[in-house]
């Protein structure tokens, strides 16, 4: 990494702080939301044991799945418009990953698309199968991404051949890479593999709940609570392991963060027991505001290395990053039009999908499947 002096962008600090947590809220709502329904599609060729039961399952994503990827877009969207040099740095270094994310969406997408216009039995299972491998890369990689940004990537600014500090341009001040480009097998580490083994099982235990909530009393909902009671158990444990390891190896580095870091492991270790105990004796509205809560704070604790002033990605002393919220922003007339776009249209967005969910609470079961076939969503 080399030691070079980079400007800031003369965006005014508070907003720069703003867009910050904007984007980490924009990655919590997408993580909660879509988090019980990459486990519900994960769960599809395993827990529906007849075609009415695996449309019961398809049908309690149906109206929301899509909905639930605008997160993911406006992620990284907001990332774009007001992080434009983090932004180029991950989508230019560690494009391998992200077309991993990108094809895993796609397979998924399809699937539920496609899987009511075949009726033939070995295509609705090849869907349900293409539905559930889709479902699992998503998490997988962006648990391993997630893990890679508490450790730190390496960066530098962009150079002529990668061993100089002659740079490109005088444009080229303000551009940074990842170190070695493309950047893909160095995020496989045991802590990268662990994060993202353990957002797997979160969002199967997150999902197996939702099921719980969302299906009549049968034989489905009674396998899903079955489920949701022994995964649990698994995301309590990784989770654990998880959060201790951080924690102690990479603990966040302002003064007082680090006791921060250990109160909110407590609470999403609590939150995940409760959750467990709660699904367990049919509790299962506030075992699904519990494993949110649990993402949620694993979530918090994945952007607490990332605050304010102490850089994004990069490895060793954090004080001494090239890359930070200061030079990587957008400027300040860019920062304030979005800030009143915000204000306008976030209410509006939250307001539709919170209506999106209240049309859609009932519950569903194999009764309420028509014998023909019908359509997935």
């Amino acid at each position: 990494m080399f030691a070079l002096e980079v400007p800031a962008t003369g965006a005014p600090f508070a907003l720069q702080v703003l867009w910050l947590i904007l984007i980490a809220v924009l990655w919590i709502g997408y993580l909660v939301l879509e988090g019980f329904d990459f486990g519900v599609a994960m769960l599809i060729p395993f827990l529906g044991k007849t075609e009415k039961e695996k449309r019961v399952m398809v049908n309690t994503i149906g109206p929301v799945w899509d909905g639930n990827e605008v997160w993911l877009l406006t992620a990284g969207g907001a990332t774009f418009a007001a992080f434009p040099a983090w932004y180029a740095t991950l989508f230019s270094g560690a494009y391998l990953p992200l077309f991993l994310v990108l094809v895993g969406l796609i397979i998924r997408g399809v699937s539920f698309e496609y899987r009511s216009k075949h009726p033939e039995t070995k295509w609705r299972s090849t869907f349900d199968w293409m539905a559930a491998i889709g479902s699992f890369i998503v998490p997988l990689v962006l648990g391993v991404a997630f893990a890679n940004f508490i450790m730190g990537l390496p960066v530098a600014l962009a150079t002529a051949d990668m061993n100089t500090t002659k740079l490109l341009s005088p444009a080229a001040a303000s551009l940074f890479v990842l170190t070695p480009a493309p950047y893909f097998w160095q995020l496989f580490s045991w802590f990268g593999i662990l994060g993202g083994i353990v957002l797997v099982v979160a969002f199967l235990f997150h999902g197996s709940i939702y099921l719980t909530l969302k299906t009549k009393a049968g034989e489905l909902h009674d396998r899903a609570r079955k489920f949701a009671s022994i995964v649990g158990l698994v995301a309590i444990v990784g989770g654990a392991l998880y959060l201790v390891a951080q924690n102690l190896l990479y603990p966040a580095l302002f003064p007082g963060l680090a006791l921060v870091g250990w109160i909110v492991t407590l609470v999403a270790a609590l939150a995940l027991i409760a959750a467990w105990w709660f699904v367990g004796h049919g509790r299962e509205g506030i075992a699904f505001v519990s494993t949110t809560v649990a993402i949620v704070s694993v979530a918090v604790i994945t952007f607490l290395p990332m605050v304010p002033g102490m850089g994004f990605i990069a490895p060793g002393d954090r004080s001494s990053w090239p890359l930070n919220i200061m030079n990587a922003s957008s400027s300040e007339g860019t920062l304030v039009l979005m800030t009143i776009v915000a204000v306008i249209f976030v209410p509006i967005v939250l307001a539709y999908s919170a209506w999106t969910y209240w049309v859609f609470r009932q519950r569903l079961g194999v009764e309420n499947m028509p014998d023909e076939v019908a359509l997935a969503s």
